[in-house]
């Protein structure tokens, strides 16, 4: 079976080992921190979350981590992989 992204693009299958539920319940739990930012390899998106979180008392950081948790755990392994590892779309 065939997995599609967001625009109907076939999703090519990939040997990497997903972190999708790793960095999915980072981002739920300690999304203030930015650590699912850092666990997939954004250093500077986890920087700039990370100092949102300390500009805004980490209102805006646990909301940007919630969400992207959420959106982390919704996708499939393939579509995970491919967006967020092999293409490295840093925001949502």
């Amino acid at each position: 079976m065939e997995v599609l992204d967001d625009y109907g693009n076939v999703i090519p299958k990939s040997s990497q080992e997903s972190k999708r539920v790793l960095a999915g319940v980072l981002g739920i739990l300690l999304g203030v921190f930015g650590i699912h930012k850092f666990v997939l390899g954004y250093t500077n998106e986890g920087i700039i979350l990370l100092i949102i979180s300390l500009v805004t008392c980490g209102i805006a950081g646990s909301i940007m981590g919630l969400i992207e948790g959420i959106v982390y755990l919704t996708k499939s392994d393939e579509e995970f992989v491919y967006m967020y590892q092999t293409n490295k779309k840093a925001w949502f």
